[in-house]
């Protein structure tokens, strides 16, 4: 693939793309109806796009970040309601969440996030996953699985405990409790926090310097240290498992429900397993 294919406006629904003279690519997650949603199309792209770059010469680094109030609200409500009721669906939506977590890990260029507002699901998933992650002090980072009524899956398993340790990942993934961009920094989650009005200036100071440093030498220092990712993929595999088969059972539909409602969910009280 060359750039013109990559950057072509629609080639990624939900994204837009600008590569610059430095070789820095820079992603923009554009939804303004929902807060950068992220619906069936742009999961698809934000998936496939990887590869993509992977593939494509020119391009040095990547910075990636929200248009707007935000960085993503996560999936939206039609696609998870899709994916609770078919099976083609769900099984194609797993395919898509396994291959974007691997997707970003084996991707060789260098990626830079740039986290503003809300920050939840899918994208929070690139935000994370990316090499420098960079939070400005009022984003929030949300996994909301917990409170949708399924597993959480997605990035959280294979990437949370490594950077926070066990015990801060258990308790915002099982407790659904969002956090801060200076909280973020403290426990580890994250590899920088800035004033929020800094954070499109430092995330682009990172990218140049990334995009202008050996090619090589930080391409295979990425490569070896995602070793430590892939050792955990078993974990992630059996998390991503476990949240879709919860989305064939009732308590995502009642998550849904209270959601859309605006109301506190009303979970069964107990579990069969």
């Amino acid at each position: 693939m060359n750039t013109t294919q990559l950057t072509a406006p629609g080639a990624y629904p939900g994204l837009h793309l600008q590569l610059h003279d430095s070789g820095i690519l820079q992603i923009t997650i554009r939804n303004d109806k929902t807060l950068n949603s992220v619906g069936a199309d742009a999961h698809r792209a934000l998936t496939r796009i990887w590869r993509d770059i992977d593939d494509t010469p020119g391009i040095r680094c990547v910075l990636i970040h929200g248009e707007g109030r935000g960085f993503s609200s996560g999936g939206d409500y039609d696609l998870i309601e899709d994916m609770s009721r078919d099976f083609s669906t769900l099984t194609r939506v797993w395919k898509e969440a396994r291959d974007l977590v691997y997707n970003v890990i084996n991707c060789s260029k260098p990626i830079v996030s740039a986290i503003h507002g809300p920050c939840v699901g899918a994208g929070l998933a690139v935000a994370l996953l990316a090499d420098v992650s960079i939070t400005a002090h009022t984003a929030r980072l949300l996994d909301g699985h917990v409170r949708l009524g399924v597993a959480a899956g997605d990035h959280a398993a294979i990437i949370w405990p490594l950077l926070c340790g066990l015990n801060k990942a258990k308790y915002h993934l099982m407790t659904g409790e969002p956090v801060s961009g200076i909280e973020a920094e403290r426990i580890g989650l994250v590899s920088l926090t800035v004033p929020d009005d800094e954070l499109l200036d430092r995330a682009w100071t990172v990218a140049n310097q990334l995009a202008h440093g050996s090619p090589t030498a930080i391409r295979w220092t990425k490569y070896a240290l995602n070793n430590w990712l892939r050792q955990a993929g078993p974990t992630f595999d059996a998390s991503l498992a476990l949240e879709f088969l919860g989305f064939t059972g009732p308590d995502v539909r009642e998550g849904l429900s209270s959601l859309r409602e605006k109301r506190e969910p009303n979970f069964a009280d107990d579990a069969p397993v």
